[in-house]
């Protein structure tokens, strides 16, 4: 089978690359130039698409035998991720750029230029395992990457191939060292990728501008603070809020909400933050929607808790009741659905209660 390897020049990419010419593929490898100016070097394990990135690349891909080249996908990555994610936090919604990347750039633009070019399959180093054609999760819970490719459709996950699913994060880099990778020890990279030092609220500054507004007491109503961007704030938040009053009964506060218009950060104790039902808008169910009187699971971070829930679409949304309350829900996350180990869908979570 002709096989598309991306390759970003990290651990994971060059052994699922490896792994696909052992199985007997005819694999060429890709890396996707995602940045307009790449550094010359990752700061550490921040940072991803830097010119260090593209030789580690192009070594594991010397190494294996395939052919390899660099896509330009920098002007796509700007529009469809970089721009949502300024735009979602404009709107006081916290937005998830790697499921964004996975959604709309490599099982979009890569996975069509790919398919246009004669390749039948995507192969990528996603923790993730593909059975029947469902999408399930990973061997290795700590490594699960199954959120991130929740809202991708039946067409997208049909061309996708993810030889690391039934690994453990610690036998993909012994299997490295073995291979020979130099990459066996590189740090795995974290947080926003186009965010090398890792200061999004920085970063949305110079984007954005300032928008100084108050921090209010949800119970009271008085003013505890003040902000120079409620863009910089999310649901759940408890660090760097820097209240200037106290609680009186001295326990902390969390960001409850968030209003873009009124530029008002609302803050609370943590059990305010607890919901039981969530919408979501934009839902993707390859394989139809969930059954209203089935338990599912629902999980609402990439490494967050999954809750025992109800789901049933409602038109074009999703609606949600959890058995248990969730806490510190944000809107613009993704809320996937899970059948046991099997994700059934996903959707944009637009509201809580």
């Amino acid at each position: 089978m002709q096989v598309l390897a991306a390759m970003s020049g990290g651990v994971d990419s060059a052994v699922a690359a490896a792994r696909a010419v052992d199985a007997g593929h005819e694999v060429t490898g890709v890396h996707l130039a995602l940045s307009f100016a790449p550094a010359a070097a990752r700061t550490g394990s921040r940072g991803c698409c830097t010119l260090e990135d593209v030789h580690d690349a192009r070594r594991a891909a010397d190494l294996l035998g395939i052919p390899f080249y660099v896509w330009d996908l920098a002007e796509r990555f700007q529009a469809d991720v970089v721009e949502d994610f300024v735009a979602t936090y404009a709107a006081g919604d916290t937005p998830n750029p790697c499921l964004r990347c996975n959604e709309r750039i490599k099982f979009s633009a890569v996975l069509a230029r790919s398919r246009a070019l004669g390749f039948e399959a995507l192969c990528t180093g996603h923790y993730a395992r593909m059975v029947d054609g469902v999408l399930h999760r990973s061997a290795d819970p700590d490594k699960d990457q199954s959120y991130v490719l929740g809202s991708l459709t039946g067409d997208q996950l049909s061309g996708a191939m993810f030889p690391l699913g039934g690994s453990r994060k610690t036998d993909v880099r012994a299997e490295a060292a073995r291979r020979g990778l130099a990459v066996a020890e590189k740090p795995d990279s974290y947080d926003v990728c186009f965010i090398a030092d890792g200061d999004t609220a920085g970063y949305l500054q110079t984007r954005l501008g300032n928008a100084p507004g108050d921090i209010v007491d949800a119970a009271s109503g008085a003013v505890v603070g003040s902000h120079s961007g409620a863009y910089g704030y999310t649901v759940g938040q408890r660090r760097g809020l820097r209240l200037a009053r106290p609680a009186p009964d001295g326990r902390p506060r969390y960001v409850l909400d968030v209003s873009p218009v009124d530029r008002r950060v609302t803050v609370g104790p943590r059990e305010a933050l607890a919901v039981r039902a969530i919408a979501g808008s934009r839902p993707v169910f390859p394989r139809g929607g969930p059954v209203p009187d089935r338990g599912y699971l629902a999980q609402m971070r990439a490494h967050g808790e999954p809750l025992r829930c109800r789901a049933q679409l409602a038109g074009s949304h999703l609606e949600v009741a959890l058995e248990a309350p969730a806490f510190g829900v944000a809107r613009g996350q993704a809320i996937v659905i899970y059948d046991d180990d099997a994700v059934l869908g996903a959707a944009t979570i637009s509201g809580t209660a």
